[in-house]
């Protein structure tokens, strides 16, 4: 497997279904191998005829984000029309794939981000970013508050929130706002109902969705239509330092949303009413500040007000929900120890019960879409196969209904993936992965893959930019591991990297690494390199100061070189101020140390730096400094920027350039020829 192959893979898209259940549509992304160009073909597939091959739909233009409305026709955004905005169309549909002239719903302003049709039929949200102050979707001036002119300088306040986010500049008085409209004969009549209420003092002020990952799952109708329950969070001069994302409800009759969720000042997400209108379930911390806290399902009596925990006892993150069409079971998913798994849950006593949908590992499940009759529709990757779709009938192992990928997967050389776990940082158990090609004779070079987050894992799922599968094609044998504050074992271990970035952490990396050759003696541990993005990087600098004799090669992407800097730069400040105590004028001394570059004195690994110009969760000066380090120290270096990506790698060619840049520099190293 090449980088091209990886580069060039279709990739689906998650599915959608009728509210009968019995139609599902799904997009797949195709990159043309020679220009890269990506376009998106939606497929229409009979889920009462498993077998039948899927249909290609031919809407006469770009389609996206594909949902089904109750009159039986398919929505889907395109900027087909005049002046190029992005809107809201309608076609009608058959069971045969056969579509009629599409037509447009709305005619809004701005461009549309995305909506989401109440049950009914009756009614549709609209979301995208509109000036607080504008009374309809769109106005002309949306976005310019922070361009007076007569230069192109752009004025910002410290009584705004964020300045810049991810990678794109704010723009003061314009948010993601959410509309409410009437469909009346399959258009979007009248000028809206913002949800956020009407401008003025006190006046909620936030994104929903919120930025920069939020989506439709934050935007959920009540079963009636009667109004729409949403998540925000609070923009103004406390926003970077605040997790406090609250549920609120808005009844369509112009006046200001109610927050359900005031009480809790952590995050709340998620909100899923139950289909028979009684219930709302939805996902919540427990402790501000924290990105990483434990996501308990809460249960909230819509007719009493009357809220619980449902999960509280399950030691598990959930990430997603939804619920059954007769409303007597929760589906969620959360990562556990290498998988993510689907879990059933009992809204009555809160029992929650593992799914066995697939046969040997569970592997990464996402995107589940409960049917009537006890199905499920849903997703499935791994390290070794991209996401396919599948489909569970009465609770049972699924049966695949798409290959996607399969045929491309076929010619290729095969991986196998071996977990294995060992005795870590304190004698807990921590777990890991072995990746590398089946069937390969001699010994193999090792890769030390090291994950973001840092509360994240590299879990058995696939990925489009760390990928282990195209690492081990190259014959190298990639082994992760996760390590004290990695995710899918309990809060506690999530916990466990709080206040200590370079002590238990690479006590485990380096027991891992241990643990991996003996494990497998085919892997060659005199010939190794170490790998990590992020969190991962900021490790890389790490062991080039306090491990700097174990590897013979580093890979540094997006990672953090002076702790102090990093503080001052970065966006989202509750991130270091939850992991090291506070701000850095409150701790300086956690800050300094855990900072790597206290101990470039005895880097001496060539290293391979890698940065994005408009990162601005982890600024590329920090790469710039780690840089410039290697240069000072006379450790041989590269240093590969790339202007327009962010945080992660996300341009076809790019990608190509990464991996080939990557390959190039372990193959140098490691003695390849």
């Amino acid at each position: 497997m090449t980088a091209q192959d990886l580069v060039t893979m279709p990739r689906l898209g998650a599915p959608v279904a009728s509210s009968d259940g019995r139609l599902a549509i799904y997009t797949v992304a195709s990159t043309d191998p020679e220009s890269y160009a990506r376009t998106t073909t939606l497929y229409l597939r009979d889920l009462a005829a498993p077998q039948a091959t899927a249909v290609a739909l031919d809407l006469g233009g770009s389609a996206s984000s594909p949902a089904f409305g109750a009159d039986g026709a398919l929505y889907f955004l395109s900027d087909r029309g005049a002046g190029g905005t992005t809107q809201v169309w309608r076609a009608p549909l058959d069971a045969s794939g056969t579509t009629g002239s599409p037509v447009q719903v709305t005619n809004v302003a701005t461009d549309v981000a995305g909506f989401e049709l109440s049950p009914d039929g009756r009614k549709i949200a609209l979301f995208g970013d509109v000036a607080r102050d504008c009374p309809t979707f769109g106005c002309e001036g949306d976005g310019t508050a922070h361009l007076p002119g007569p230069g192109d300088g752009l004025l910002y306040s410290s009584e705004d929130g964020f300045v810049r986010h991810w990678d794109a500049w704010e723009t003061p008085g314009t948010f993601g706002r959410v509309f409410a409209f009437d469909l009346v004969g399959g258009k979007a009549a009248g000028a809206g109902i913002p949800l956020d209420g009407p401008a003025g003092e006190g006046a909620l002020v936030g994104d929903t969705p919120t930025k920069p990952f939020g989506g439709g799952e934050e935007i959920a109708w009540a079963p009636d239509g009667s109004g729409v329950f949403f998540a925000a969070r609070r923009s103004n001069a406390d926003e970077p330092t605040s997790t406090n994302v609250d549920i609120w409800w808005n009844d369509l009759t112009g006046s200001a949303p109610v927050n359900l969720t005031d009480a809790n000042e952590a995050t709340d997400t998620l909100p899923a009413p139950s289909p028979d209108g009684k219930w709302l379930a939805y996902a919540a911390m427990a402790r501000p500040g924290y990105e990483a806290d434990r996501l308990v399902i809460h249960l909230r009596n819509l007719a009493t007000g009357e809220t619980r925990a449902l999960t509280e006892s399950f030691d598990r993150s959930f990430g997603s929900l939804a619920w059954t069409p007769d409303s007597r079971w929760i589906v969620a998913t959360a990562q556990d120890v290498l998988d993510t798994p689907a879990f059933r849950i009992d809204p009555a006593t809160g029992e929650v019960e593992e799914l066995d949908l697939m046969a040997g590992n569970e592997a990464h499940i996402g995107n589940v879409v409960p049917l009537s009759g006890e199905r499920l529709l849903f997703t499935r990757d791994s390290i070794g196969a991209p996401p396919e779709l599948f489909l569970s009938q009465g609770w049972q192992q699924a049966a695949p209904l798409t290959e996607v990928a399969g045929r491309h997967l076929g010619r290729l050389a095969p991986i196998v993936t071996r977990r294995f776990s060992f005795a870590g940082a304190n004698g807990d158990t921590v777990w890991g992965q072995i990746t590398k090609l089946d069937g390969q004779d001699g010994p193999m070079p090792a890769i030390l893959y090291v994950h973001g987050g840092p509360q994240g894992s590299f879990n058995d799922a696939w990925s489009s930019r760390w990928n282990p599968r195209v690492v081990a094609s190259q014959g190298y044998a990639v082994i992760s591991v996760d390590f004290h504050g990695s995710t899918g074992y309990g809060q506690a271990f999530t916990d466990a990297i709080n206040r200590d970035w370079g002590g238990k952490p690479l006590e485990d990396l380096q027991k891992g690494l241990a643990a991996a050759l003996t494990l497998d003696p085919q892997i060659d541990g005199t010939r190794a390199c170490a790998m990590g993005a992020s969190y991962g990087g900021y490790m890389m600098n790490w062991i080039a100061g306090r491990w700097p004799d174990r590897f013979d090669c580093l890979v540094q992407h997006d990672g953090l070189f002076d702790m102090r800097s990093f503080y001052y730069a970065t966006e989202e400040l509750w991130f270091p101020r939850w992991d090291f105590g506070g701000s850095y004028a409150e701790n300086p001394e956690l800050y300094e140390k855990w900072n790597p570059v206290h101990h470039v004195g005895n880097w001496k690994t060539p290293m391979l730096v890698v940065t994005g110009q408009k990162d601005f969760r982890v600024p590329y000066t920090q790469a710039l400094g780690a840089f410039t380090a290697l240069h000072q120290q006379d450790v041989p270096a590269q240093l590969l920027v790339f202007p327009e990506e962010n945080h992660w790698v996300l341009d076809p060619k790019n990608s190509l350039q990464w991996h080939e840049t990557v390959f190039a520099w372990l193959d140098r190293w490691l003695g390849k020829e």
